[in-house]
């Protein structure tokens, strides 16, 4: 029974650790607890809630914090305006990346795309995904008011781990969104390249992809 115990709770860990974190902005809630899988789309089944955390992110952009445990991954971020469960169809990242190393990895200024019209306290939510060996997909979101009182990390607070490196896989761009951004306060009729897990399917079917790491 105690072997069986340690062994469950070895695997237990092990499977937190394959994960990922969004450090800052702070995470909507604990993707780890009971009921909640990273594997859901679109923010792991943490749902939004009068008591969710917001962070205030700068009008043009700001920084994004993760905590990685994979020895490497590929990622992109997308954002959704909008309080309640808004739709996540403008990318943040126009390609995708791929992170070597497990680690903190801060990105200090994520510019917002040219032409997106955003206003002083506009609420809206950014969603992390992330693509390991398997094909397999994991998320993460975070909430944030948009505020010209925000800044963004800097020095120490936006660090690298020392091993953790980030490059663009070739050949892979962001595909056009065919649902609208739009919010009842800005960016209404326009459309902004979204990077999507089928679009990662398309360069990976491509052979962009290279596993051997």
């Amino acid at each position: 029974m105690l072997s069986y115990i340690l062994t469950s709770s070895f695997m237990l860990a092990s499977f937190a650790n394959a994960h990922f974190s969004i450090e800052y902005p702070e995470m909507r809630g604990d993707s780890f607890a009971a009921g909640a899988s990273q594997y859901i789309y679109p923010c792991a089944n943490v749902n939004q809630t009068s008591a969710t955390n917001r962070t205030i992110w700068p009008l043009t952009g700001g920084s994004l914090n993760l905590d990685l445990h994979h020895q490497w991954t590929y990622y992109f971020v997308n954002l959704g305006l909008g309080t309640n469960y808004p739709t996540f169809n403008i990318s943040l990242t126009q390609q995708l990346l791929n992170e070597t190393g497990n680690g903190t990895l801060c990105m200090p200024h994520i510019v917002l795309p040219a032409g997106l019209a955003i206003s002083e306290g506009q609420n809206a939510s950014i969603q992390v995904v992330t693509v390991g060996q398997t094909g397999s997909a994991l998320y993460n979101c975070a909430d944030i008011t948009f505020s010209s009182a925000a800044t963004t990390l800097s020095g120490s607070s936006c660090a690298n781990s020392s091993n953790v490196a980030v490059s663009v896989v070739k050949g892979s761009s962001a595909t056009t969104s065919v649902a609208n951004a739009t919010s009842t306060t800005s960016g209404a009729g326009k459309s902004f390249g979204l990077m999507t897990t089928a679009s990662v399917a398309v360069v990976l079917g491509a052979g962009f992809f290279n596993w051997g790491f």
